[in-house]
């Protein structure tokens, strides 16, 4: 019997003598809202743990003597533009940007690097503002979005709850997806969406909160993309610059000698 290979360090799981010095510590950021008729509500939470999980362990791979942390998930996040829905938990951009700041000024008192790494788009802005805050006060923070460059393959929008993500999800949870209930939703680009959801939310686009075609979802997929993301954000926490808002992004070439 092959053995399972070992599990991301989980802060949660160590007793204070046993946390490292300095570790670089981890934090999932998803969210709890509607993914349309067919994902959990947790769908955001699951992969950002998922993709966190997956770079902690490639970067404990790669070093073996830094230390690196996974903290548990910050799950209540910004979700406003999902009130509309049923089960949809927002705490507002406000609440999200004061936990970001807080958590990072108690957890830099015996941690090394703090990146965050998020799945829910509707926080960039909060995570932009309150990582820029905490590098202004000299703290080393950082965050990293959940992205992979695969696409849908056909072109079309994929924002929310649509092939991508359901993918993900069959791959991961397929306990919690329930593909009978999967339907395409608005498939129109996403500026074009845009001043509609800002004034009415995503029900005002999409009754049924998709924003995509989901049907073509397969698990095998969902393990090509999240070994894509793993990849970028592994990459991007060992080797990536911090730009001016706080996001990490891949160093420009070296320019060629003259």
């Amino acid at each position: 019997m092959t053995a399972r290979p070992p599990a991301p360090p989980d802060l949660a799981e160590h007793p204070w003598p046993l946390v490292p010095r300095r570790p670089l510590l981890l934090v999932p950021v998803g969210a709890v809202e509607q993914h349309g008729p067919h994902l959990p509500l947790a769908t955001d939470t699951t992969l950002a743990v998922a993709v966190t999980e997956g770079a902690a362990q490639r970067l404990h791979d790669r070093r073996p003597d830094e230390p690196v942390l996974v903290a548990p998930a910050i799950a209540y996040t910004a979700s406003g533009e999902h009130q509309s829905f049923p089960g949809t938990i927002s705490i507002g951009g406000q609440a999200l940007h004061l936990m970001l700041v807080e958590l990072v000024r108690s957890a830099a008192t015996w941690c090394g690097r703090v990146v965050f790494v998020n799945a829910h788009g509707g926080n960039l802005r909060y995570l932009s503002a309150a990582v820029a805050q905490l590098r202004r006060e000299q703290h080393d923070a950082a965050w990293v979005p959940c992205v992979t460059g695969a696409g849908t393959g056909t072109g079309a929008v994929d924002a929310h709850a649509g092939f991508t993500e359901t993918s993900l999800m069959l791959h991961l949870a397929p306990h919690q997806v329930d593909m009978t209930r999967a339907a395409a939703g608005n498939t129109a680009g996403l500026p074009e969406l845009l001043p509609a959801i800002r004034t009415g939310g995503v029900a005002a686009v999409s009754p049924s909160g998709v924003l995509g075609d989901p049907t073509a979802a397969t698990a095998r997929d969902g393990e090509h993309l999240l070994n894509s993301m793993i990849t970028e954000v592994c990459e991007l926490v060992d080797g990536g610059a911090v730009d001016t808002d706080g996001r990490l992004r891949a160093p420009l070439p070296a320019a060629a000698p003259a």
